[in-house]
């Protein structure tokens, strides 16, 4: 049975890499209507490994993120304040749960909200015309780029459309 949410907050999450040497490098939050919540992050130095298909995919080179990113800390305490105690849902859970949660250990700080599976809050009715949306709904909000805060906005609005649509 899905819970009836009709905007979730959705977290979508770019990475360095495909494999399990790959760690975050931009994290991106879809909340209310019109708000969102993107950080580039300046990698822990203990993170190396890097895979130039996934840096064509997101567009975000490394010297990007060396002079741009933000301190993991100060990433994690900011998703902590804006998300403090709720649920929050991800469309890739398997590989986004890894990442956040090796965000938050390199960062030295506690994670104070859950992140779950956005297929556990989905209807099979849902599900059945999640593709065709999804892709009217980037056609129309004209969202052409690869990044974290785009891609969870595109999610979350082929969620209440999908819902919307299947009521």
């Amino acid at each position: 049975m899905s819970i009836p949410i009709d905007r979730p907050y959705i977290i979508d999450i770019e990475a360095s890499g495909f494999g399990p040497e790959g760690y975050p490098i931009e994290i991106g939050v879809a909340l209310e209507p019109g708000k969102k919540f993107c950080s580039l992050l300046l990698p822990s130095e203990e993170w190396t490994h890097w895979d130039f298909d996934a840096e064509k995919m997101h567009r975000i080179p490394r010297d990007i993120l060396e002079t741009y990113g933000s301190p993991l800390a100060e990433v994690a305490i900011a998703l902590n304040t804006l998300l403090e105690n709720q649920t929050i849902y991800s469309d890739a859970w398997v590989v986004d749960k890894d990442w956040l949660t090796q965000m938050y250990y390199a960062a030295a700080v506690p994670q104070h909200f859950t992140l779950s599976s956005l297929e556990l809050i989905l209807s099979e009715a849902q599900m059945k015309i999640w593709s065709e949306t999804k892709l009217r709904v980037i056609e129309e909000l004209g969202l052409k780029r690869h990044r974290a805060s785009s891609d969870a906005l595109i999610i979350q609005e082929t969620y209440f459309r999908t819902r919307a649509a299947t009521r």
